[in-house]
């Protein structure tokens, strides 16, 4: 008879750990999904970059150097998407991301911020449609962040909580990195309306 106990036990305690498992295996995934949601909108912008470079090329002659250095920027930023892609929980990736879209950012407004100084070009109607998408997808961007963050933060509190941790810890579940902006200024909202 005690040998039935300590069987239903043991089986107790299996599908216990299981359950747990199954848990944050769920949350992890809701993690990787929220960032897939941010990569598509990063991906559209760094569409968007090249149209807004070539749209102001004609007009900007003479800045060159800010020109490549914006799209320099992008291609920086897409490689540590890429890499964060792969792995959206790992911390140190989404670090760079975030570092790299602050730079991006930076570059970004100081791009519009030369801009103002070209009036042909700010009435050029494709540069506005590509300003207005630009202004979008940045909108989108942040929401995106946000509901990552949010799927993050619920994953790490699950993780971090007994007696999930036991199990997190014992098969490789690490914490999630929030995106967290550490730039003062990449916390500013990009200005694109040249209005």
């Amino acid at each position: 008879m005690s040998s039935w106990i300590v069987i239903a036990l043991v089986v107790a305690l299996l599908a216990w750990a299981v359950l747990i498992y199954n848990g944050l295996v769920a949350l992890r995934n809701r993690v990787k999904n929220a960032f897939s949601q941010i990569d598509v909108q990063l991906q559209r912008r760094y569409d968007l970059i090249p149209n807004l470079v070539e749209t102001a090329k004609a007009y900007m002659r003479h800045e060159r150097e800010t020109l490549e250095a914006v799209i320099a920027a992008r291609n920086q930023a897409r490689a540590a998407a890429e890499r964060a892609e792969g792995a959206p929980t790992d911390a140190a990736a989404m670090r760079q991301l975030a570092g790299a879209e602050a730079a991006l950012g930076g570059m970004l407004t100081r791009f519009f911020a030369l801009a103002e100084a070209y009036p042909e070009l700010k009435a050029n109607q494709n540069m506005m449609q590509l300003q207005e998408e630009l202004a979008s997808t940045e909108n989108r961007i942040a929401f995106a962040r946000q509901a990552y963050n949010d799927a993050v933060t619920a994953y790490n509190i699950r993780r971090e909580q007994l007696p999930d941790v036991l199990i997190a810890n014992a098969v490789g579940f690490a914490a999630a990195e929030q995106w967290v902006l550490e730039n003062a200024d990449a916390r500013q909202a990009l200005k694109v309306d040249f209005g």
